[in-house]
């Protein structure tokens, strides 16, 4: 599968997805901004930097400070696969933020998602 597509989105352009999807379902942009922070090590300067330029998910995830030590316990389905088992590095952390989002917006508790 050509996944340069996804590789080539710009992070700001998706971003504002997560947050609508996110206040759809009753949560938050700063519970949004909470789960990526957890997972790449952004903080809300880095974060605005990387929208601010546009970065796309490639450069966004290069980027970004430290992966989360306890991503391995993001495991399950997103998409029609199996995060565990998507063997492309870039396109397991596009689909690891995705499986949180996605979390928060089914009404998951926090501390859960954040592995905790």
């Amino acid at each position: 599968m050509d996944n340069t597509r996804v590789y080539r989105m710009s992070f700001a352009s998706v971003y504002p997805l997560y947050i609508q999807k996110a206040e759809r379902k009753g949560r938050t942009k700063e519970e949004v901004d909470t789960v990526i922070f957890w997972l790449t090590g952004y903080d809300a300067k880095t974060l605005q930097q990387q929208i601010d330029r546009k970065s796309d998910f490639e450069t966004f995830f290069a980027e970004a400070p430290e992966l989360n030590p306890n991503v391995s316990k993001i495991t399950g389905m997103i998409c029609g696969y199996r995060i565990e088992e998507i063997e492309d590095e870039l396109m397991r952390k596009v689909r690891y933020m995705d499986k949180l989002i996605d979390e928060l917006a089914k009404g998951r508790a926090m501390e859960k998602i954040l592995r905790k």
